[in-house]
């Protein structure tokens, strides 16, 4: 079955060179790139799309949990950290067990959702010097529903909202031992309200 484009997508300057917009996010000051930018050339539309990993028979990275470790679980949910430090104090998902996206979750699941975000946002908040928790998410590349924290560090204005992700990337990265002293202090703090915590 062929699908065919929409109308805002028909409307988009594919191919053509986009002109940077005045004001736009490359000019606010949490912006973390400075000096000559050029946007991408827009491509053509794949569709229909890819399948994303877990589905038609792609392994499923949040079942199988080969991408992080998991720091807590509990009988329906789970929380997993990241092996390698990143450019954030702290970064972790939140995981239902069971596989399917947002609009897949029971009704069980999907009524603890509100709970369990601000669960993790507490875990995280209970660091040191943290100001904020940012919560994201995307699913464009798992069929797993996943929900993405960053901790922002206390001070640092510059790296308030939506750029935070990408300063996650260009910053330092937190010393490895650093990094695991954190992983395990964010499990036991979620574990002090019940569920295993798997960093000890």
């Amino acid at each position: 079955m062929s699908v065919e484009p929409s109308e805002f997508v028909q409307r988009l300057p594919i191919g053509a060179r986009i002109s940077l917009p005045e004001g736009g996010i490359p000019f606010w000051e949490v912006f973390p790139y400075e000096g000559d930018l050029r946007i991408r050339v827009l491509d053509e539309p794949v569709l229909p799309e890819p399948p994303r990993k877990g589905e038609d028979g792609e392994e499923c990275p949040g079942c199988v949990d080969t991408e992080g470790p998991t720091l807590w679980s509990d009988e329906h949910w789970k929380v997993r950290g990241f092996a390698e430090p990143q450019g954030v104090p702290a970064q972790v998902m939140l995981l239902p067990h069971d596989h399917g996206d947002l609009a897949d979750l029971a009704p069980e699941r999907a009524a603890q959702l509100g709970g369990m975000l601000q669960r993790v946002e507490r875990a995280l908040m209970s660091l040191d010097g943290i100001a904020r928790v940012h919560i994201n998410r995307w699913g464009d590349g798992g069929s797993h529903f996943h929900v993405w924290f960053f901790a922002r560090p206390a001070g640092m204005l510059q790296l308030r909202g939506t750029c935070l992700p990408l300063w996650s990337d260009v910053l330092p990265k937190v010393p490895a031992e650093e990094w695991q002293e954190t992983n395990r202090r964010i499990a036991q703090a979620l574990a002090t309200e019940g569920g295993t915590a798997h960093v000890v």
